[in-house]
């Protein structure tokens, strides 16, 4: 028996509207869901033995790689050629992208290809191959030889973070990506030619799309000082001027404009295998959507000219070491000066009772090689107001790791003063060159008096998404 026998004709034709709209919208979705999957590229997220912990892409903390690749094959070849990049390419821009659990919280923190970093042991998933760690390697060669997941592995390195994703795309993504969103605004102090990356600007603001868009951030001449430096600047306004018009458009609300652009990203768009599918992507985009862009904070890892090599970067300590401590610790890099608790691994042993001594009396030092102006008269301060009022302070070499040294008969005194500061019993060492206490700092210890507290550097952001920054040209480059 027909079901709509005898209903009235009315009711036949909303019936069969609405069975129209369900069959349409089904067979909408499906051609996304396919289109989509079938766009999306895929490599291990990893290159190393270890194994990452399980995230939630909905409600955890989540950090991704996001890599620009140099290769110049297929849609690339007009910006060089195949032998410009060798094995998987170099990662010709590279960020850590951090979203905190609650969705308030976005820091966005770029890595100069030239940095010299330390390689670890690598291994090429597609041919078994194991490549041995390096040291003092450029940073965007990591994944030359072993693929992205070598990348991942050596800023875990770096950092001490675990990240959970990547993502990695080409120039043509960059093209296409500036090209469906309609544009997007950038300013320069001056107007400007560069002819390496073939960017022409007047001066005051532009809107960029395309090839345009593309040698704006390729350029590494057209701004600042003409390094690697001021590229980072620029890629980092041209992103905050995309975030904010992502906002106001509403476009990460709008399931249409975010599938059309995912349409465009995810054809030149390579992932890890926990990202290679469309709800994935979908999600962390509707994360982003009712962010305050004042809380998207754009950092770069702190610099300075390598000893090595002054045509190459290594990380500037202690402040390197304190912006990754606040990343661990997740704080909010807007709010400089904001602290977290150390861990109760960083806490000092209880120890047994042990013969008084008068404080005053002890030879207690406090050698600084944190690297920072004042730090030893911060830390003497603590040292005198717990009795210790012979404590004396000096200069001494950068070091990286805190160590409070004695000399013989002097244990119990070094075990109160490291306890003082709440360093590990591990960290405390007999030394026939010391004689009573040395408290030696190093670049781990560059704030507070409690080690292993971390704390927001001062002045470590470059700019937000709500800034609106114009780039200073290359006195070099600017045209009449």
């Amino acid at each position: 028996m027909n079901p709509q026998k005898g209903l009235p004709l009315g009711l036949k034709v909303v019936t069969g509207v609405v069975a129209v709209v369900v069959v349409a919208g089904v067979a909408f979705a499906s051609f996304w869901y396919i289109r989509l999957q079938m766009n999306i590229t895929k490599e291990p997220l990893t290159a190393g033995q270890n194994t990452q912990s399980a995230v939630n892409d909905s409600t955890d903390r989540l950090q991704i790689l996001v890599l620009g690749s140099d290769t110049r094959d297929g849609k690339n070849a007009q910006y060089g050629n195949v032998d410009d990049s060798t094995g998987y390419g170099h990662s010709d821009v590279m960020m850590l992208l951090d979203i905190s659990a609650d969705n308030k919280r976005v820091s966005v923190i770029s890595f100069p290809r030239d940095l010299l970093v330390d390689v670890p042991q690598c291994t090429d998933r597609k041919t078994n191959t194991v490549f041995p760690a390096r040291n003092g390697v450029m940073i965007n060669e990591a994944m030359a030889e072993a693929g992205i997941g070598c990348a991942v592995d050596t800023v875990n390195k770096l950092t001490g973070l675990e990240i959970d994703h990547f993502m990695m795309a080409d120039f043509n993504a960059v093209k296409e990506l500036s090209k469906s969103v309609g544009g997007v605004e950038v300013c320069v102090s001056d107007a400007v030619f560069d002819p390496d990356s073939r960017l022409r600007l007047a001066k005051g603001t532009s809107m960029v799309e395309g090839e345009q868009a593309l040698s704006f951030l390729r350029s590494r001449h057209a701004f600042g000082d003409g390094s690697d430096l001021g590229r980072i600047k620029a890629q980092q306004s041209f992103l905050s001027a995309l975030t904010r018009k992502l906002k106001a458009d509403g476009t990460l609300g709008n399931p249409q404009r975010l599938l059309t652009i995912a349409d465009v990203v995810t054809q030149n768009l390579t992932v890890d295998e926990g990202l290679a599918n469309v709800p994935a992507l979908l999600t962390i985009g509707g994360r982003l959507k009712d962010i305050d862009v004042s809380k998207v904070a754009f950092v770069s890892a702190p610099i300075t000219a390598a000893r090595t090599d002054v045509n190459r970067l290594e990380l500037l300590e202690p402040h390197a070491s304190q912006l990754f401590a606040a990343l661990r610790a997740d704080l909010d890099l807007t709010t400089p000066g904001a602290t977290a608790s150390p861990t109760a691994s960083a806490s000092a042993p209880e120890t047994a009772a042990l013969p008084a001594y008068n404080k005053a009396l002890q030879p207690v030092s406090v050698a600084d090689g944190s690297g920072l102006a004042g730090r030893a008269q911060e830390l003497m301060a603590t040292l005198t107001g717990a009795g210790f009022t012979q404590a004396m302070a000096y200069a001494a070499n950068p070091v990286a790791q805190t160590v409070v040294y004695h000399g013989d008969g002097f244990a119990d005194v070094a075990a109160d003063v490291a306890a003082l500061y709440g360093i590990p019993a591990s960290q405390v060492q007999l030394s026939s060159a010391v004689t009573g206490v040395q408290l030696y700092v190093g670049g781990d210890f560059s704030s507070g008096s409690s080690y292993g507290a971390a704390s927001v550097p001062p002045d470590v952001v470059n700019q937000t998404a709500s800034d609106t920054v114009c780039q200073t040209v290359n006195p070099f480059l600017i045209t009449g």
